[in-house]
């Protein structure tokens, strides 16, 4: 089937009908970062981070546009020079022609978004809701409450979720039981520490998320009756909102009888690429 072009204008409305900027927090960066709104977009590569593997991806696959999870410039620059990384980033996309946007915290909220993408992938089913509820819609809001199809150990489910997250250079942290029953799962994807709270007064019995620091999880767990802890990856457990976010986009512009072609990077961005486990002998010469 011969594709039919969009304009980034018009990939950029759907996006944005979608994952409304206004939903976006305050301190963040979300929409369009480099393109012209005319030009054509007939494939759209979906990534979490707008890193050099990305745009290399991008470009051998000749991509016209590249949506993003995370911002490139979320505090904001004055320059866009190529002596940075990010400005190399910038530099290479516009002189391919190949535009960058970005959605972030107003994917985190959206219904469905981030959370719900999480929840499926590490075996949550049956109906979802919002673990912290946007005070504007209750319907949106941060992470995800749900259960399992039945109760397994603590164990069994961090297992399940390895196998249902995409696989990094790490493995999931477990604080908590292993024998441990669970059947009710918060999950939040990305940074989700100053959840803990909200997880606890959920009233679940496990909470997934990434970043875990160690204060406060440790002084979550020394106190009675909060739920065990899974600490995943960062980008792992972003990364499965990628394929949810380009079908919603391409089902959207195609009742609008476009037809794009969207693809899921299959870069793994993560910041960690390597334990000591992965280490060979020669890695550790001089150690000891």
């Amino acid at each position: 089937m011969a594709l039919i072009s969009s304009t980034l204008a018009e990939v950029v409305a759907s996006m944005e009908a979608l994952y409304d900027p206004s939903w976006a927090e305050s301190w963040d960066a979300v929409g369009l970062v480099c393109g012209e709104p005319g030009q054509p977009v007939r494939k759209v590569l979906f990534a979490v981070d707008p890193v050099a593997a990305v745009v290399d991806e991008a470009l051998a696959w000749g991509a016209d546009l590249v949506v993003t999870h995370h911002p490139l410039y979320l505090r904001g620059t004055t320059s866009v020079a190529a002596t940075t990384f990010k400005g190399r980033v910038v530099h290479r996309l516009i002189r391919n022609d190949v535009a960058l946007y970005t959605a972030h915290t107003n994917a985190d909220v959206a219904d469905p978004g981030v959370s719900d993408a999480l929840a499926r992938a590490v075996g949550l089913s049956g109906p979802l809701r919002p673990l912290q509820p946007s005070a504007a819609d209750p319907r949106r809001g941060l992470g995800r409450v749900g259960d399992l199809p039945a109760p397994v150990t603590l164990g069994e489910f961090a297992a399940r979720a390895a196998a249902g997250l995409p696989r990094t250079a790490g493995p999931l942290r477990v604080a908590g039981d292993p024998g441990r029953p669970v059947r009710s799962v918060a999950v939040c994807g990305g940074a989700g520490d100053s959840l803990l709270g909200t997880a606890r007064a959920a009233g679940v019995d496990v909470y997934l998320t990434a970043d875990l620091r160690h204060h406060p999880a440790s002084e979550h767990m020394e106190a009675e009756g909060g739920p065990a802890l899974v600490d995943a990856s960062h980008w792992a457990t972003e990364w499965p909102w990628l394929a949810d976010a380009a079908g919603r986009l391409t089902s959207a512009l195609a009742a609008g009888g476009i037809t794009v072609e969207a693809r899921v990077s299959d870069a793994v961005t993560d910041a960690w690429t390597a334990t000591t486990t992965d280490l060979t002998p020669e890695h550790l010469e001089g150690l000891g």
